[in-house]
């Protein structure tokens, strides 16, 4: 099994959905997270005071799946989330020791 960690701009985010159920995807967890990488951040006017907005609010999708989907998943999140644009985001696919539904006490890929 693997997490699949997405990090996206906001807009993107029901295109991603939606791409993701149209390919089998049940469930996603999905955060509202700030951060930078290479976009660095930008200057704003407000109330003719310029300040900077050093943290841009990113969308972190994260996704446990097995492992012959992981290719599938991946490529879905790439192609619905690129703009061509700095600041598109990251996926990151991070091995998972073990997964345990609570309420069944499945493990393993039956509880993803």
């Amino acid at each position: 099994m693997k997490l699949v960690e997405a990090i996206i701009k906001p807009f993107k985010l029901d295109e991603v959905k939606d791409a993701l159920n149209d390919i089998g995807i049940e469930g996603i967890t999905v955060s509202e997270v700030k951060g930078f990488g290479r976009q660095k951040g930008h200057t704003e006017l407000y109330r003719g005071a310029e300040y900077v907005v050093d943290f841009i609010p990113k969308i972190k999708l994260e996704i446990a799946i097995a492992d012959d989907l992981v290719a599938k998943v991946v490529e879905t999140i790439e192609t619905s989330a690129r703009t061509g644009r700095i600041g598109d985001g990251k996926i990151f696919i991070i091995p998972l020791d073990e997964a345990l539904r609570i309420r069944t006490g499945e493990k393993g890929n039956e509880a993803v």
